[in-house]
C-alpha cells in the first residue's frame, strides 16, 4: 500500500471516529428556533464586559408571569449572545407539553428544554444542553428561568 493511500486511510478514520464522537455527544432535543422572533418582546439587557445579551419572549408569558400564572407551553425565551455588535449565538429555552418526561428526574426543569443556535439560526451541536439544565434547574420557584424577577419588572423598557 503506498503511503499516500495509507495517510487517506488514516485521515477519513480520525475524521468518522471524530464526527461520530461528536454525535454521540449531541441530545436529541424538541427545542426549536421561534419562528415568530421578531414579534418577540426583548425585556431585558444584560452586559457582561464585550457581551451584551438580549433577553425575549412572548407577550403571554410576560403576561402569564406578571399575573402570577405558570407560563405557557409553547413559549420560547431566547438570549441573543451579542459580541462586537453582531449576533454571536442565540440560547433557546421552549417549552412543551411533558418535555420533562424527556430526562430523567435529576435533569428535569420542568417541562422547559434548551438549545443552542449559531447566528444563522442553525443547531449548535458543539454547546452542552446538560449543562444548561444543571444551571436552570436551581431556578424551579421561578419558572427555571434567570430573569423571572426581570419579567415581573418589566413597564415596557428592557430592564438594564
Amino acid at each position: 500500500m503506498s503511503r499516500g493511500i495509507i495517510a487517506a486511510a488514516a485521515a477519513f478514520i480520525m475524521a468518522t471516529t471524530i464526527f461520530v464522537g461528536w454525535q454521540v455527544h449531541a441530545e436529541a432535543n424538541k427545542t426549536t428556533f421561534p419562528e415568530n422572533i421578531d414579534e418577540l418582546v426583548h425585556y431585558a439587557t444584560v452586559r457582561r464586559g464585550e457581551v451584551t445579551e438580549h433577553l425575549l419572549t412572548s407577550q403571554a408569558a410576560i403576561d402569564a408571569i406578571k399575573s402570577g400564572q405558570s407560563v405557557p407551553l409553547g413559549t420560547h425565551v431566547v438570549l441573543v449572545d451579542y459580541r462586537g455588535g453582531e449576533v454571536f449565538r442565540y440560547f433557546v429555552m421552549e417549552k412543551g407539553e411533558n418535555w420533562g418526561a424527556d430526562f430523567p428526574e435529576s435533569r428535569r426543569t420542568g417541562d422547559w428544554q434548551f438549545q443552542w443556535f449559531k447566528p444563522d439560526r442553525t443547531i449548535n451541536l458543539a454547546e452542552n444542553t446538560a449543562r444548561c439544565q444543571s444551571c436552570h434547574s436551581s431556578r424551579a420557584d421561578e419558572e427555571f428561568m434567570f430573569s423571572h424577577g426581570s419579567v415581573q419588572s418589566f413597564n415596557g423598557t428592557a430592564i438594564e
